[in-house]
């Protein structure tokens, strides 16, 4: 296995590290070719590779120009968000009268009109009170131009807040199919600390969700400057993401046995269900499901459709797996004996939305970090 990347590493620069999953040859995931292109569909390496002098996770090579659509906002992503507001507001971090910008992303909704309802107005250009980040770092090609524009967009005495689905949590739930083209990083908390002080900015915050298994919300202030602390949080982080390993390449190698056996098993499930002639569809077009289905070979034989409440993807399908994408009201005419769900924080809102699955005798299936099927509710 080649150690090094095509490029050097996106913080720092050094050349060398170790490629810690490689997925080889994968479409890209957020490229959701119209049902009728016959393709063949272009695929480019899939690497993640640990630079051995900073520790970031990052793409080793992407040749791929990413258009990533927006997809359907979930339920979990907006409470999560809510929930985050709340927290940061009550530590003391959201001045009244403020102002603030917003980085924006494909992966959740603007902040903003939550912020707005805590006093703050959105920044006509000048350097914010409040610059806001959720999930948006990790598509900047350039690391350090990325992180070093989100610092200056930052007042002075300001607060700099990054939200990102820590590689501690990927780790863990050996969530491999985290790695997907046009996402150029993926964060440590002690890494991503590290990368806030080289630019002058000390980690004063740490708020940790369960969203996604372990998403992190760090809140940065230029050093020097008063401001509330909570010290004692983000060191409780650092030590916690230390002691699991997530800059250590044998540990994050394990991703590599997890993709393995998270395709095995997804792909043994459905041909069990093949046989015993169950109906099987899946719900959620996410850019993750694109390398799971890939890895596993599995096409519209074992899943003939997957449901998605994005308009940008229905009519569409997946690229590789040849899956035609589908509208949820479809789901309930077809009857299925099971629902496949690729993004597992969704479950509680797709059996609000879509109680006829159970109703019908069908059953959800999760596949995220595990596949199982999910009991009934009672």
């Amino acid at each position: 296995m080649d150690p090094r990347p095509t490029d050097p590493c996106r913080w720092c620069g050094a050349g060398e590290g170790t490629v810690v999953l490689d997925l080889g040859d994968q479409p890209a995931a957020d490229h959701f070719p119209a049902a009728d292109d016959p393709g063949p569909d272009p695929v480019h390496p899939l690497r993640m590779w640990l630079c051995g002098t900073c520790g970031l996770a990052q793409l080793a090579e992407d040749p791929t120009t990413p258009e990533e659509p927006r997809g359907a906002e979930p339920d979990a992503l907006v409470a999560q968000a809510r929930d985050a507001v709340a927290r940061v507001e009550a530590a003391g971090l959201l001045p009244k009268g403020g102002t603030v910008r917003e980085f924006g992303s494909p992966h959740g909704g603007s902040w903003l009109d939550l912020l707005g309802a805590a006093g703050l107005e959105e920044s006509a250009g000048e350097p914010a009170d409040v610059v806001i980040d959720c999930f948006g770092l990790m598509h900047a090609a350039d690391q350090r131009a990325g992180l070093a524009e989100r610092v200056a967009a930052t007042a002075p005495g300001g607060v700099l807040l990054l939200q990102f689905h820590t590689l501690a949590a990927i780790v863990a739930d050996g969530g491999w199919n985290a790695l997907r083209h046009g996402h150029f990083a993926y964060y440590a908390t002690p890494v991503l600390a590290r990368m806030l002080d080289e630019l002058g900015l000390e980690a004063t915050h740490g708020f940790l969700f369960d969203l996604y298994g372990g998403t992190v919300l760090l809140a940065a202030r230029r050093h020097g400057v008063e401001g509330p602390r909570d010290r004692a949080a983000v060191d409780a982080l650092l030590e916690r993401e230390t002691a699991l390993g997530v800059t250590d390449p044998a540990v994050v190698a394990g991703l590599e046995e997890a993709a393995s056996r998270n395709a095995d098993a997804l792909r043994a499930h459905l041909e069990e269900s093949r046989a015993a002639r169950r109906t099987v569809l899946g719900y959620a077009a996410a850019s993750r499901s694109v390398p799971l289905l890939n890895r596993a070979g599995i096409g519209a034989d074992l899943l003939p459709a997957v449901a998605d409440s994005s308009p940008g993807k229905q009519g569409r399908r997946f690229p590789g797996a040849d899956i035609p994408i589908i509208a949820p009201d479809a789901v309930a005419g077809r009857r299925p004996d099971e629902v496949v769900l690729f993004v597992t924080d969704m479950l509680a809102e797709m059996r609000r939305r879509m109680p006829e699955v159970e109703a019908g005798g069908g059953t959800w299936v999760v596949v995220d970090p595990v596949v199982r099927r999910v009991a009934p509710a009672r």
